[in-house]
């Protein structure tokens, strides 16, 4: 999508004339994402969520109490330190308002640092990692992400429900082992009957997995209960590799959580499989999210994805925070933005005062066995409501 540029309105003075009223100064919100890299598709769909959330936000009008608004995008290519430059560049030389960003956890951790340096508010989405809003949090951040510990509190309530034992496998950065740690947290405080017994992490990239594989077998082989192993994995999915080396020769059965649609065409092999997802554009049923849907098949005969859906969270969370502060002012913005309610397509979402952190609904999914399109590949076992999920308070404020 082509970035929305708008030129800003200036009022002529003239000497010994006297002055109109000054044109209204253009909001300014940066876009940083990983549009090139590991993660690209995940950051092209969060650029359409964003402009069509500020489109949705502003009824087409593209601006706020008079206010133009202007988007522009810097590119991070997932690299943490491109990602903090660019940050600084949006904020110093561009003079955003505030910032939206960025794809990778690694690189939006980089960037925290810098919003606290400028004292400008940073909406993070869509990294997940939970030291975000954790150990390396500021006041200047939000996130309308989700975090690790909600991915792995809903998958905790969507596996938990008998006696289970499982093994993981997942990314060896930041997203896989808060995920992991926040999945083993996410059991204990959920009382679930399920018991994570040996975990296993592997380079980002990795494309053999046959030795990781071999270990997770080795280990749950012969435990008790039902064996599963759970992927926590970011891109393309290793579940069609991993199902090749035939897990069932061992009890073993696989679960996944929920990703972008065209890594879910492989969850057709697994009628059945179930896991928890942020989003599925046919799970909420609000105003909203029929309109992403009915517009987002209009202009890309598609339906919105995963991250399309957390673009446009951001946005309206950006929309609503200036409306509600009269103002760009950073602390006006922080003040409006602590405790705030704000809809998204997935529903309401509050951005908890504490740590800043969006809590939000997750949907607990089953595979369909039969699929009436290449879309039609989930069906809801049920909506998991923010009161079910107590997400710990990380930070240190």
């Amino acid at each position: 999508m082509k970035r929305l540029i708008l030129a800003a309105a200036t009022a002529a003075v003239f000497a010994g004339a006297t002055a109109g009223p000054a044109a209204a100064k253009d909001i300014t919100i940066a876009l940083i994402y990983g549009k090139t890299g590991v993660l690209e598709a995940y950051a092209k769909q969060t650029e359409t969520g964003v402009m069509m959330g500020l489109e949705y936000a502003t009824g087409g009008k593209m601006e706020i109490n008079g206010q133009k608004i202007k988007v522009i995008t810097k590119d991070d290519q997932s690299k943490p330190d491109l990602g903090k430059s660019l940050l600084a560049e949006a904020y110093g030389d561009d003079h955003a308002d505030l910032a939206i960003g960025t794809t990778f956890s690694a690189s939006a951790l980089a960037m925290l640092p810098v919003a606290a340096e400028y004292k400008k508010v940073l909406i993070v989405e869509p990294a997940v990692a939970d030291a975000i809003t954790g150990a390396a949090w500021n006041r200047y951040v939000f996130r309308t992400a989700r975090n690790s510990s909600q991915d792995a509190i809903a998958n905790a309530v969507a596996l938990g429900s008998q006696e289970t034992s499982i093994a993981t496998l997942a990314q060896d950065y930041a997203f896989g082992r808060d995920g992991i740690a926040a999945f083993k947290e996410a059991l204990a405080a959920t009382h679930s009957k399920g018991k994570v017994v040996f975990e296993e992490y592997a380079p980002v990239n990795t494309t053999d997995f046959t030795a990781s594989a071999q270990r997770i077998f080795d280990a749950l082989k012969d435990k008790p209960g039902q064996r599963v192993l759970a992927i926590v994995w970011a891109g393309p999915s290793p579940l069609t590799k991993i199902a090749a080396l035939k897990p069932e020769r061992y009890n073993i059965a696989l679960a996944a959580g929920g990703n972008i649609l065209p890594a879910m065409a492989a969850y057709k092999d697994f009628p059945g499989m179930e896991g928890a997802i942020y989003y599925y554009y046919g799970f909420p049923k609000n105003p909203m999210n029929d309109w992403l849907v009915k517009e987002h098949e209009k202009r890309f005969n598609a339906p919105p994805d995963f991250f399309t859906a957390g673009g446009m969270a951001a946005a309206m969370a950006a929309v609503t925070a200036i409306k509600k502060a009269g103002s760009t002012d950073t602390e006006k913005l922080i003040t409006a933005m602590e405790g705030m309610s704000f809809d998204t397509p997935k529903g309401a979402m509050v951005l908890r005062k504490e740590d800043h952190q969006a809590l939000q609904s997750m949907y607990h999914f089953r595979v369909k066995k039969d699929w009436a399109n290449q879309w039609d590949m989930l069906e809801l076992v049920r909506e998991i409501k923010i009161d079910e999920m107590p997400i710990p308070i990380r930070n240190k404020r």
